[in-house]
């Protein structure tokens, strides 16, 4: 078997939770079946820097010749161009994004991860270029594609709810914790100038992801309790709303981090008295399994993927509601039996998911797609 594997995401301004999916599970392969997955990409303009890919057998992969910006729109809308020559001999190709969907050789077959569809719930987040793209990507889906995959159940259910997809095409695969690089330094968050105690939210800075909400919530018991909140992670798109917010007055202290290295947010992590996730819309919530592994309690939002990677591990609350939300930061902030019990619900539930387990769900995908034929 031979499988040709999408990593475009890696070369995205925000990479986000597809490129540590797309980072981690090229990894994992790396480390179980090397010889059988054949990483590619499209340069996003002419000239762009070859991306750094991982390799076990010294292949360093294949670049496309024509820029995303060009190959999506033409893969989606009409099937053009084909895939180069040099992936004509991949059993499978995994498009690891699904905005653009190209048209796979006769006897090959096509993966598509379908992360979340958010873009149909959460529209006006979008440009407008782009969700038409997802949208034509997602009909694409339907059509060309030989197996689904997805990281939630739930995310599962709201496609095969929105689309005429087979269900036996759908495959369920959670993903799991980042393995990015741990800082060695004694003093972690002090070397980011982020002094304790802090409330971490880690995410790229848009409306679905809820930091206006959050940041009003922690207004209400910052004058209750000594800790800031930290928004670690990128502008994303309408990053403006919550430049408006802080813009207001208000108690306690919130820093802006941006773009982080692994190890700086490994040492946020490992150094939050909480961690709160309120997005409105998830296709997992890397981020709560990212907490639990560390040890810190989570404050989560009970949309349905989020709830359900969170299990009974989190304290969950709906994230439209900034007063339930204030409250249970505050009670996982004071409650120190509280916050003990989900740090030891966390660690045992964040042990269910590994990126090997990931990569061996996968691989079992391409098997029985390759093996349909």
């Amino acid at each position: 078997m031979k499988v040709a594997f999408q990593i475009d995401q890696l070369g995205f301004a925000a990479p986000g939770g597809i490129g540590t999916y797309v980072w981690e599970l090229l990894l994992a392969f790396m480390d179980a079946a090397p010889e059988e997955v054949l990483p590619f990409h499209a340069p996003f303009a002419h000239g762009s820097p070859p991306l750094a890919i991982p390799t076990r057998s010294g292949k360093l992969g294949v670049e496309l010749r024509i820029p995303a910006r060009y190959s999506y729109p033409g893969w989606t809308y009409a099937g053009l161009p084909p895939l180069p020559r040099s992936l004509g001999a991949c059993d499978a190709v995994h498009i690891t994004n699904p905005a653009g969907i190209p048209r796979v050789r006769r006897r090959q077959k096509l993966v598509v991860t379908v992360h979340d569809l958010a873009f149909e719930h959460f529209p006006e987040a979008f440009p407008p270029r782009w969700l038409r793209l997802y949208r034509a990507g997602l009909r694409a889906v339907g059509k060309r594609a030989d197996a689904v995959i997805t990281p939630s159940r739930a995310t599962a259910d709201d496609l095969l709810s929105r689309t005429d997809i087979d269900p036996s095409k759908v495959h369920v695969t959670p993903l799991a914790s980042s393995r990015g690089k741990v800082n060695d330094h004694e003093e972690p968050s002090s070397a980011l100038r982020v002094p304790r105690p802090f409330i971490l939210c880690a995410s790229t800075i848009e409306p679905r992801k809820n930091q206006v909400r959050l940041v009003r919530a922690y207004r209400k018991i910052a004058g209750s309790v000594p800790h800031s909140l930290v928004l670690a992670g990128p502008n994303g798109w309408r990053h403006d709303d919550l430049d408006a917010e802080l813009a207001t007055e208000g108690l306690g202290t919130v820093i802006r981090t941006g773009r982080l290295d692994d190890w700086e947010l490994d040492a946020l992590y490992r150094d939050a008295d909480a961690v709160a996730y309120p997005s409105l819309y998830e296709g997992f919530g890397l981020p709560v399994i990212e907490a639990m592994e560390r040890g810190v309690p989570v404050v989560a939002s009970t949309t349905p993927a989020v709830a359900e990677t969170a299990g009974d591990a989190a304290l969950l609350v709906d994230p439209e509601d900034v007063d339930a939300l204030a409250g249970a930061l505050e009670r996982v902030l004071t409650d120190a039996e509280l916050a003990a019990d989900l740090r030891a619900r966390g660690l045992a539930r964040s042990a269910g998911f590994s990126w090997e387990a990931t990569a061996r769900a996968t691989l079992d995908v391409y098997r029985q797609a390759i093996g349909a034929s």
